[in-house]
């Protein structure tokens, strides 16, 4: 967080006072002394989140495919801080191809979704069937707990948030960021040091909207179902479909839309009487 000046207008009235807000400043991640990608983050979980986005993207499978995973301390850079270097176990190798065509996918709005969706498949296939359930009431209760963990955003108003519960709802991780993406990439790579994944008998809460590229990393973490507080977008709603995910969204302390995979949460509610997925 950073204290700011600044000039507030209220009921009429001209005022100057600080404000703390959240710090945003660009990682560099890389692997084998190879830039892989620049991105805005709030600093704090650097490791976690170039281990989670590593991942998401496919690059790493186990947490021991990482050998050396540390911020830079080369004496001839300037920004030590927002520099985390990778080195991948003997046998692990990079498709350097594949992630420039990834990394171009994500930024870009001129491919189409069928196109995307398509790449996603090649990485990770739909989930398995399962009789992992969610009681309705569980999922009611997510936002408060993840909302209680927020310390940046209290103070700055400004972070996002990811959580990843269990299906009794006990909180387990939970990661701030002024990006969604890089919160759930932070939470991954958090459960992948852990030893948690796959999420299959898990649930991830994202305080903001569900985009396309929230849906594709939970999936690449085989997380079962993903919720979030906002609304979904077409295109994470037709990967959820197709990768047999359930997709919650406007969840809130009363109420929640199921975009996709209902039975595991009606199946829940009505004791058992819905359609397995």
């Amino acid at each position: 967080m950073d204290r700011k000046r600044l000039t507030a207008f209220s009921s009429g009235r001209i005022k100057r006072r600080d404000d703390l807000l959240a710090v945003e400043e660009p990682l560099e991640i890389r692997v084998g002394g190879r830039s892989l990608t620049v991105l805005m983050r709030t600093p704090g979980d650097d490791i976690d989140l170039a281990k989670g986005l590593l991942f998401t993207e496919g690059i790493v499978r186990r947490a021991s495919d990482i050998g050396v995973i540390v911020h830079c301390d080369d004496p001839r850079e300037t920004d030590l801080g927002n520099i985390v270097t990778v080195r991948l176990v003997p046998g692990v190798t990079v498709d350097w191809k594949r992630l420039k065509r990834s990394f171009f996918a994500t930024a870009s709005c001129g491919l189409c979704g069928k196109t995307t969706i398509a790449a996603v498949r090649n990485a990770a296939p739909p989930l398995r069937k399962t009789r992992f359930t969610v009681r309705p009431n569980i999922l009611l209760g997510l936002p408060d707990r993840l909302h209680e963990a927020q310390a940046g955003f209290r103070t700055t108003g400004g972070l996002h948030a990811a959580g990843l519960f269990d299906a009794a709802g006990r909180l387990l991780i939970h990661r701030e960021d002024v990006g969604r993406h890089n919160a759930v990439d932070k939470v991954i790579g958090a459960a992948l040091d852990e030893g948690l994944l796959p999420l299959s008998r898990h649930i991830l809460l994202v305080s903001g909207r569900a985009s396309f590229e929230i849906i594709q990393k939970a999936l690449m973490a085989r997380v079962s179902v993903v919720a979030a507080v906002s609304a979904p977008s077409t295109l994470a709603v037709e990967l959820a479909r197709e990768a047999r995910m359930t997709l919650v969204g406007f969840l809130r302390r009363k109420k929640f839309n199921i975009y996709a995979g209902e039975a595991r949460i009606a199946r829940a509610a009505t004791g058992g009487r819905a359609c397995p997925l």
